[in-house]
């Protein structure tokens, strides 16, 4: 029995084409790093770098490559604004749907000073733009949002909340985790201060690798959480406080930026409105199927319209880790089960605490597999 994978909103699999020839061609041809040589497999290295910076820039609109930061992932990057952002006094806002990569640093520094709320969003995890104003407090440094839902897949209004957030002088933080790669995102025309991305998920790079793209004055206000060797300024003790420099310290992970650079340059040329729409392909025909089977509840939109291929099921008076394990055992199907890191997102959900069981979709997934998929949860929800 082959194996159906159907967990891309953890990590994508396979990966693009090219990603793992182009890791591989660093580690036995290059081996090099960056800023700390002259030679040229160095320099070789740090072409990399800049058409990295460049084509990502390139494909979420951004104007200046300089003020695109390679970070470790995600996390990484939420945390460099969050942490690097917020004082004693200063006040937050999130959505009732963000993941434990924003809820975790937010909690950690409420026990400093810093006071966030969370904006409420309906039973299908939309936000509720309404209610922003009337949140807003003069202390308001930072507005930190998911652009789609680990758990639901629910996109939200990220150029109606940056309206917001300019007219208000306010930091805006978006994160794409689920919607980078998936669809169009326009880091300018969305009025966004920060943007943060990992590799491995719909960008379809290696894990350890991802980004933050930033305005100069976000960039400005941002203290470094992490600091050390750049290759850059070597003549002194203290961070350089030039872009990129100054949030890239440490040795940078170059095979994961060779592979995440093979892997935008086959989002650039394939266009995201292409795999957005195969995947929407994909997602009609699951909704579809999913009408026609009693027993099983969806979590967040019912319709094709502001979402993402990420769908997850609740089957009443049955375990969603005893489903996940019938799915792989009988079937070969791989999903994913419980809270997904975001106990937030379930709450608003109605499916906290006992989680969901959640099939999400990639750009290799086949209408087969879709299909597959309904059959078993069809067989398992009897």
């Amino acid at each position: 029995m082959s194996p159906i994978y159907l967990d891309h909103a953890a990590t994508s699999f396979p990966k693009a084409p090219g990603v793992a020839e182009a890791i591989t061609g660093y580690l036995t041809q290059v081996g090099a790093s960056v800023n700390r040589g002259v030679y040229a497999s160095a320099q070789q290295a740090e072409l990399v770098c800049l058409s990295l910076r460049e084509k990502l820039c390139q494909l979420f609109h951004h104007p200046d490559p300089a003020c695109c930061i390679l970070t470790p992932g995600a996390t990484w990057g939420l945390n460099l604004v969050i942490r690097g952002l917020l004082g004693p006094g200063d006040h937050c806002l999130v959505s009732s749907m963000e993941h434990n990569a924003v809820m975790r640093p937010l909690q950690a520094l409420a026990q400093t000073g810093v006071t966030f709320d969370r904006i409420p969003c309906d039973s299908e995890g939309r936000l509720r733009l309404e209610t922003v104003p009337g949140l807003i407090r003069p202390n308001t440094r930072l507005v930190v949002l998911a652009h789609g839902s680990n758990v639901s897949g629910t996109v939200q209004d990220a150029r109606a909340v940056g309206e917001i957030c300019r007219a208000n002088g306010i930091f805006f933080l978006l994160d794409g985790a689920q919607t980078a790669g998936h669809l169009p995102i326009d880091f300018v025309g969305w009025d966004l201060s920060a943007l943060a991305v990992p590799g491995h998920k719909g960008l379809l790079g290696p894990q350890g690798i991802g980004a933050l793209l930033l305005t100069r004055e976000l960039a400005a206000a941002l203290t470094p959480i992490v600091t050390g060797g750049t290759g850059s300024a070597s003549h002194t003790e203290f961070q350089p406080d030039y872009l990129p420099d100054k949030f890239e310290p440490g040795t940078p992970n170059l095979p994961g930026i060779y592979g995440l650079e093979a892997a935008v340059s086959w989002i650039l040329e394939t266009g995201v409105d292409t795999l957005q729409s195969q995947e929407e392909t994909l997602s009609r025909r699951f909704l579809a199927g999913l009408a026609d089977i009693s027993g099983v509840t969806l979590a967040g939109p019912a319709g094709l319209e502001g979402r993402v291929g990420v769908f997850s099921l609740d089957l009443p008076g049955k375990d969603s880790g005893e489903v996940s394990y019938r799915l792989e055992q009988e079937f070969g199907m791989l999903t994913r089960c419980g809270l997904h890191c975001a106990p937030s997102a379930h709450k608003t959900l109605g499916t906290f605490p006992r989680g969901t069981v959640r099939f999400s979709l990639g750009q290799a997934t086949t209408e087969e597999e879709v299909d597959a998929a309904l059959a078993a949860i069809r067989q398992i929800s009897k």
